[in-house]
């Protein structure tokens, strides 16, 4: 029986950290592969470098960002965070303020 016991709480350690760590990262992960997927034209996006920008076209794996008019830049499908929701959009309209919390300017330079 004495000898079980190391095992037995090896196991537990390894179920706990599954059910902690492992399993909702893959469903995170599960989640983010679906919307990539699903994005198309029009759809407005956050990249992760925090670029803001409507997608104006798709290429195989990669994305073509429209940042403001005749702006365009090319981005791997996978550097995309997520779409920019509607909520979103009219709230840093309103408040001058990017989704990471930092202030937008206004005006041209």
């Amino acid at each position: 029986m004495q000898a079980m016991s190391p095992i037995l709480m090896m196991l537990l350690m390894f179920g706990v950290f599954y059910f902690i760590l492992i399993r909702p990262q893959v469903k995170r992960q599960r989640e983010q592969d679906e919307m990539l997927k699903k994005l198309d034209k029009g759809d407005e996006v956050i990249t992760r470098g925090g670029l803001i920008g409507k997608i104006t076209g798709i290429q195989d794996a990669l994305l073509v960002i429209e940042l403001q008019e005749k702006v365009r830049v090319r981005i791997p499908r996978a550097h995309q965070v997520r779409r920019r929701e509607h909520q979103e959009r009219r709230e840093g309209a309103r408040s001058g303020h990017c989704p990471s919390g930092n202030r937008v300017a206004r005006g041209g330079v």
